[in-house]
C-alpha cells in the first residue's frame, strides 16, 4: 500500500515537474514574441513619423509649384492666355483667307 502511495506521489511530482516546465517554457516564447511586436511597432511609427515629414515636405507651396512648372508645363496666368467661355467662339485657322462661321459645314 505505500509503495503504491509512493509511486503515485513520485508520478504527481513528475507531471507536476513537466508542467512548470513547459509553462516556463511557453512563458518565455510569449515574451519574446510581445519584445518582437513592440520593436515591430516602434519601427512602423518611426517610418510612419519619416512619411509624415517628407509628405509635408512634398506639399510645400513653393515644392508645389515647381512641380507644375518642370512636369506639368504650367505658367502664370494671364489676360492673353485665358479662356473665357461666354465670349463668341473664333475659330484659330482661317480657309482661303477667310474666317469660317462657327458651326459652319466645311
Amino acid at each position: 500500500m505505500i509503495g503504491r502511495l509512493n509511486l503515485l506521489l513520485i508520478l504527481a511530482v513528475l507531471v507536476s515537474g513537466i508542467y512548470m516546465v513547459r509553462s516556463a517554457y511557453e512563458s518565455r516564447r510569449l515574451f519574446t514574441e510581445l519584445d518582437r511586436a513592440q520593436t515591430e511597432g516602434r519601427r512602423l511609427e518611426a517610418d510612419y513619423q519619416r512619411l509624415m515629414a517628407d509628405r509635408q515636405a512634398q506639399a510645400t507651396n513653393l515644392r508645389v509649384e515647381q512641380v507644375a512648372r518642370e512636369r506639368l508645363k504650367m505658367r502664370p496666368i494671364s489676360p492673353a492666355i485665358t479662356f473665357n467661355p461666354d465670349a463668341p467662339a473664333v475659330e484659330a485657322s482661317a480657309v482661303r483667307g477667310r474666317a469660317t462661321a462657327p458651326g459652319a459645314a466645311r
